[in-house]
């Protein structure tokens, strides 16, 4: 492997996927086309916002494997990593570090000051995490979940969007799931008695409390979806009334959007399901990004979730502008 392809691994571009759910407020707030006048497009402003969010993370992640490099060197698959190997020595990968926070820091300057916030308080948090936290039982579980919550109240502050209480709720939930899928897994892979030497907080999860914990937030995930779903509106904010989605107009009461988007509950059931299922037969989900690209059922179900969100609440906006 050449040193240019060790930076670009040590910068783990494969978990910036978690950074797209920064365009999830956006999403779901119906306002995906809207373009204030004098601005750049919404969704060219969250996506320079997922773009700087991809730097602070990947800054995260180099000073994350220099603290870690002597855990990780007795890992069965972190000890191939390229600071764990020696092929980036520590100081290289400080310096790359504080480059991409500095860079993440400098390019928010001109977006609003609740963004610049979030993504300081999650350069902090993770920072935290890295140095400290991880070995906190509990709190190393919730410090997972809240880099999550932070990044979806960014993609919310970007854009000036309010968010329904009920999605963020699900955003908790799903990321609890997730971060104590991937306590499941790490046990699981390293085994109770050397889980130890890698990771400390693992000692202090046994296998009844994890399951516990994964049965408590995958079945809250789903439900706090469903009953967003359910509640579902429109954010109202000043702008042009072609903007919202024509559905109200053209269907009755009962299929409107907030009704529609309920046909997507069994989806997110289906995606929690199947992800148990690779936590507890197959034995992953220690890295939820790379299992959701090597997984075509988890992928699919996700794909087809995101495309159907988007139909129920564009198509009837999309159909309007073309026969315009």
């Amino acid at each position: 492997m050449s040193y240019g392809m060790a930076v670009v691994k040590t910068l783990r571009p494969l978990q910036w996927l978690k950074n797209v759910i920064l365009l999830a407020p956006l999403l779901f707030s119906g306002l995906l086309f809207y373009q204030p006048v004098g601005r750049f497009p919404y969704l060219i402003t969250v996506i320079w916002a997922i773009f700087l969010f991809c730097l602070a993370s990947s800054s995260v992640y180099l000073v994350n494997d220099v603290v870690d490099k002597k855990k990780d060197s007795q890992h069965p698959f972190k000890k191939n990593r390229p600071i764990a190997s020696g092929m980036i020595s520590e100081r290289a990968a400080i310096i790359l570090a504080m480059v991409l926070a500095t860079l993440s820091m400098v390019g928010s300057l001109r977006l609003p000051t609740l963004f610049t916030g979030a993504l300081l308080c999650y350069l902090g948090l993770q920072t935290m995490y890295s140095l400290w936290l991880k070995t906190l039982p509990i709190l190393d579980v919730l410090s997972i979940a809240f880099g999550f919550v932070i990044r979806v109240y960014a993609g919310a502050a970007v854009v000036n969007l309010h968010m329904s209480v009920w999605f963020l709720l699900t955003v908790i939930s799903a990321s609890l799931f997730l971060a104590v899928g991937k306590r499941q897994s790490e046990l699981t892979l390293l085994g109770g008695e050397n889980s130890g030497l890698t990771r400390k907080t693992l000692q202090h999860y046994s296998q009844p409390l994890l399951e516990q914990y994964t049965g408590m937030f995958a079945n809250s995930t789903w439900l706090t979806y469903a009953i967003f779903a359910f509640q579902y509106q429109f954010i109202q904010i000043d702008h042009p009334k072609e903007l919202f989605s024509l559905f109200g107009t053209v269907l009755p009461q009962l299929l409107q959007p907030a009704k529609v988007l309920m046909i997507t509950i069994p989806l997110v059931i289906l995606g929690v399901m199947r992800y148990l299922q690779v936590i507890y037969e197959k034995k992953e989900g220690e890295s939820p990004a790379l299992v959701l690209v090597k997984d075509k059922l988890l992928l699919g179900t996700v794909v087809i979730f995101g495309v159907s969100v988007f139909l129920i609440l564009y198509l009837a906006d999309i159909l309007s502008w073309l026969a315009a």
